[in-house]
């Protein structure tokens, strides 16, 4: 429960409300220690402020430092956006379960994003493609929309970086016609059945608002994915971490303990309250 301090070293714009911090620990033997996984979250805090569950960004393959991507949208979060590199924050975790990486050996990947969605994907798409695990997996496809060119996070990984990756496939969509965008124009569930990637051999990874995942998961079922080969991550409603607060709890489960990662079979055999 007591955090442990750590130093903000870098700060990246990604979108006009998402900035992405990499932080450090004060103390270098924390980070040995910490041992998060893909999809795994923490809970940062601002002396005086308070404290939010945050996805982990960074990939365990990316040593040093840990990344949160971090959407301003309430006091804590906007008191983070105002943090400059050198200040200290608190950090607890990892909580939470992650990926089922193991489960994904020799399969396609397909990964589907909204938003700021792409944050807790992010830690898996750069798991699967660091060299010393590339090889235990297939093809890779990312699948990611923004509701405009603006409001698209980590650019340089979706323009520059994976698409150099071996067998790794980009495609980048935003909800409207804007000036100087020559992209593409469409939502992302209706991109994704326009793609109709096929599910032979292939887990598919989506994170986003709520609304986006609904769809999605139709489209996919429609596609033909069955509901063990779909697997997403619910992190709304989580506060305490640790299954304490019961803000979180669906049914008898709590999000920050049993999840936040689950299989579409998972979550058909959880009350419709996500």
């Amino acid at each position: 429960m007591q955090p442990h301090i750590a130093t903000i070293t870098k700060i990246i714009d990604e979108t006009p409300d998402v900035k992405t911090f990499q932080v450090v620990f004060d103390d270098p033997q924390v980070l040995d220690n910490f041992g998060n996984l893909p999809g795994q979250v923490a809970q940062l805090s601002v002396i005086g402020t308070g404290e939010a569950t945050i996805s982990i960004t960074s990939s365990p393959t990316r040593k040093g430092f840990l990344e949160f991507s971090i959407k301003k949208v309430g006091r804590l979060t906007s008191v983070i956006h105002q943090l400059e590199e050198g200040s200290k924050i608190g950090v607890r975790g990892p909580y939470g379960n992650h990926f089922p990486y193991e489960m994904m050996k020799g399969k396609d990947l397909l990964f589907i994003g909204g938003g700021i969605g792409l944050a807790p994907l992010r830690s898996l798409i750069d798991f699967v493609l660091a060299d010393e695990n590339r090889k235990d997996y297939g093809k890779v496809e990312i699948i990611y929309g923004a509701r405009s060119k603006a409001d698209l996070c980590f650019k340089y990984d979706l323009f520059d970086r994976w698409p150099k990756a071996k067998d790794c496939q980009v495609y980048v969509t935003i909800d409207r016609p804007e000036e100087g965008w020559d992209g593409k124009v469409a939502f992302v569930p209706a991109y994704l059945e326009e793609l109709n990637p096929s599910p032979q051999n292939k887990i598919a990874i989506t994170c986003g608002p709520p609304i986006m995942i609904k769809f999605v998961l139709q489209a996919l079922e429609k596609m033909g994915y069955t509901e063990d080969q779909i697997v997403t991550t619910l992190e709304l409603k989580m506060k305490c971490g640790i299954g304490k607060c019961g803000r979180c709890n669906i049914g008898h489960k709590f999000v920050c303990v049993d999840g936040p990662v689950f299989t579409l079979a998972q979550l058909k055999q959880m009350p419709n309250e996500f």
